[in-house]
């Protein structure tokens, strides 16, 4: 077992200061725990210091070697200090350490004595030992000893590296629609792992469920895990394992450079607890708080997707049948469940459509507070679509929170949950099995019940108050000017936070549309999702016009690529320009962004509704005003084509053969 197998970057200490012996074991116990190598600290420390008790570890040299096998170990493992003014360690010769290495090691087999017996081979050589003892970095310190190892055992070195089994490398990508985004930073981060020799295996949550899935004996083999996610995913299966945390564009982007975190060791241990089971926010430690809040909010809008999009589809099949059969939408509140067949997919469209508010409360507050938060968030998502207040909790006559009282119920559920938790972690042991049961439900019950009770007539009012700026919006002709800036949103980033917020928005109009009767209300909403849509599918479009007419602006391999857009772009699947925006960003994406500006200004000029919150060009039967929307997206994206042949040059003429 080599030395740089047992020691990694997060258990090394450069240039410490400790004032004595005990100041200095506490520092490398410390380490050990940061690195998640132990089960018990305690346990593990008391360890160390019965087998000081026996005689000072102190070896000479200025170094010294605390070791202990204990049950507190999860697996064999080293840390080190350097102490450039020396610690004072009991040792024979009197002199004070100033290297110091600390052993853990398992109860099964003498892992500790054969560490012992290499890193005493290897610290006979002086001139090794005074390159460790002044190394600057953590790197070079890791480096030194990779050196002498391999020069000392060379044999064992090769042996060692042809042994080597499973993925350096793991990889988790998920992105808020499980579609475009998680396959591409996937391929992309495998692809990079081909490229620079290291084996990389990446397990995506698409939409479709986990695919590819990570085996307990691939993490447990690997040096670590990179997570690029833009929703929570399962991470206590990495215990203990370097994870880095990061945005799903990142794979996509940057996917060598997250493969060199794991490989220099740059990535954090990660320690998994029972309120982490089911949320990466806190995988690796290096995400803001802000990250983390976008995170929980696309947790809930990629469950809440699916009932979006199919229960909104088919209350859109309902008002066609109805419209089909000769009934009149004005003035009809029956409109959709009129004719039979209407009525049938307009109810079901409506059960599933209706699941939309506490599905996407009900997993923000999950992502939170894992299986707990989920009642939590359930309940006060329902509470807000209907409005339930102290006065009138049956919500016989209120007005509803709508999408924004959910996403407060979601957020305030989670944390509530989380203090809650906090609380109980002062009762008894013996009521532990009873918390996720009977505490944690009751408890939250009751208060995300007050507290949406207490807050739904203030969210009812700025609902209300957004529904008629919305109306004024369109009354004063400034509409188009909300459908440019809801187009271009859908392009800026292309999957993004922009895009997702304009794309939550667009669906939060919809529901608004469900709940409200004003039929000019009801338009105004439609218009908002009619300028969403096409602002998605521009850039796409934008980019395969582009590959098709200005060919000498693209090498061949992007011209290939660049017929598949015109597939993404009608289906309104933006991720397909993600590519070319990561080629050349500064060029691309001002391009698309203006020409989806156009398209969504234009829909709205020409007053096109979509009922519908996804399908694109396939869903065209459900769009008011069909032929002006087609319109306005073929301007949009000639208007990004333009563009992109303005801002980007032709290329050398040897790259586009």
């Amino acid at each position: 077992m080599r030395i740089t197998d047992l020691l990694n970057k997060n258990g090394i200490a450069l240039n410490v200061e400790v004032s004595d012996k005990s100041n200095a074991i506490d520092k490398l116990v410390s380490l050990h725990e940061n690195c998640g190598n132990l089960k018990d600290v305690d346990a593990y420390k008391k360890g160390i210091l019965a087998r000081e008790d026996m005689g000072s570890t102190a070896v000479g040299m200025e170094v010294a070697i605390p070791h202990a096998k204990s049950e507190a170990v999860k697996a064999p493992a080293l840390t080190a200090i350097t102490v450039p003014n020396g610690v004072d360690y009991g040792a024979a010769d009197g002199k004070p350490c100033k290297l110091i290495f600390m052993i853990a090691a398992t109860t099964d087999g003498d892992v500790h004595l054969e560490v012992l017996a290499r890193l005493m081979q290897m610290l006979m050589d002086e001139d090794f030992t005074a390159k460790l003892k002044t190394a600057k970095t953590a790197d070079e310190f890791l480096k030194i000893i990779d050196i002498k190892e391999t020069e000392k055992f060379p044999d064992e070195a090769a042996e060692k590296i042809a042994e080597k089994k499973g993925f350096r490398v793991l990889a988790v990508t998920a992105c808020p629609t499980g579609i475009a985004h998680t396959y591409m930073a996937a391929e992309a981060l495998v692809k990079a792992g081909e490229k620079m020799g290291i084996a990389v295996k990446a397990e995506t949550n698409g939409s479709g469920g986990a695919k590819n899935v990570l085996t307990a004996e691939e993490i447990a083999n690997c040096d670590g895990i990179i997570i690029a996610a833009d929703k929570s995913v399962e991470t206590s299966r990495f215990d203990g394992k370097p994870v880095y945390s990061t945005k799903v564009a990142d794979g996509i982007n940057k996917p060598e450079e997250l493969i060199n975190k794991i490989i220099n060791g740059e990535a954090p241990i990660y320690h998994s607890n029972h309120k982490e089971a089911a949320d990466s926010s806190s995988a690796g430690g290096n995400e803001s708080f802000g990250r983390q809040i976008y995170k929980h909010l696309m947790n809930g809008v990629s469950h809440m997707l699916p009932f979006v999009v199919a229960g909104g589809i088919f209350i859109a099949i309902a008002f066609l049948i109805d419209a089909a059969s000769g009934v009149s939408a004005e003035g009809n509140s029956a409109f959709g469940t009129v004719t039979p067949v209407a009525a049938w997919f307009k109810t079901i469209g409506g059960f599933a459509f209706n699941f939309m508010l506490p599905i996407l409360a009900g997993f923000i507050a999950m992502s939170i507070a894992d299986r707990p938060g989920l009642l939590v968030g359930f309940v006060g998502g329902l509470l807000a679509s209907n409005g339930a207040t102290f006065a009138d909790p049956a919500s016989v006559s209120t007005v509803p929170s709508g999408f924004l009282g959910a996403l407060f119920a979601g957020f305030a559920g989670g944390y509530l949950l989380l203090l809650i938790e906090k609380i109980c972690d002062r009762l008894p042991n013996s009521l532990e099995g009873i918390k996720p049961v009977l505490i944690y439900p009751l408890a939250g019950l009751g208060l995300i019940g007050l507290l949406m009770c207490a807050v739904n007539p203030f969210m009812g009012m700025i609902n209300t108050g957004l529904n008629n700026g919305l109306t004024w919006l369109s009354a004063n002709d400034l509409g188009i000017l909300l459908g440019c800036i809801l187009g271009a949103m859908m392009s800026i980033d292309m999957g993004g936070p922009f895009n997702k917020a304009a794309y939550v928005f667009g669906t939060g109009m919809l529901t608004t549309a469900a709940t409200v009767t004003d039929p000019s209300v009801q338009t105004v909403c439609y218009q908002v999702m009619a300028s969403v849509m096409v602002g998605g599918m521009v850039p796409p479009l934008a980019i395969a016009l582009s590959t098709s007419f200005f060919k000498n602006r693209w090498t061949e391999d992007e011209r290939k690529n660049g017929v598949v857009n015109y597939i993404m772009g009608f289906s309104f699947v933006t991720e397909g320009a993600i590519p070319y925006a990561a080629s050349y960003p500064l060029k691309v994406i001002p391009a698309c962004a203006i020409g989806a500006a156009v398209a969504g200004g234009l829909s709205w000029l020409f007053g096109c509704t979509l009922m519908a919150p996804h399908g694109g060009i396939f869903v065209v039967a459900t769009i008011g005003n069909p032929l002006m929307y087609l319109l306005a997206l073929l301007a949009g994206a000639v208007a990004g084509m333009l563009l992109l042949a303005v801002f980007k040059k032709p290329i050398d003429s040897e790259k586009v053969k």
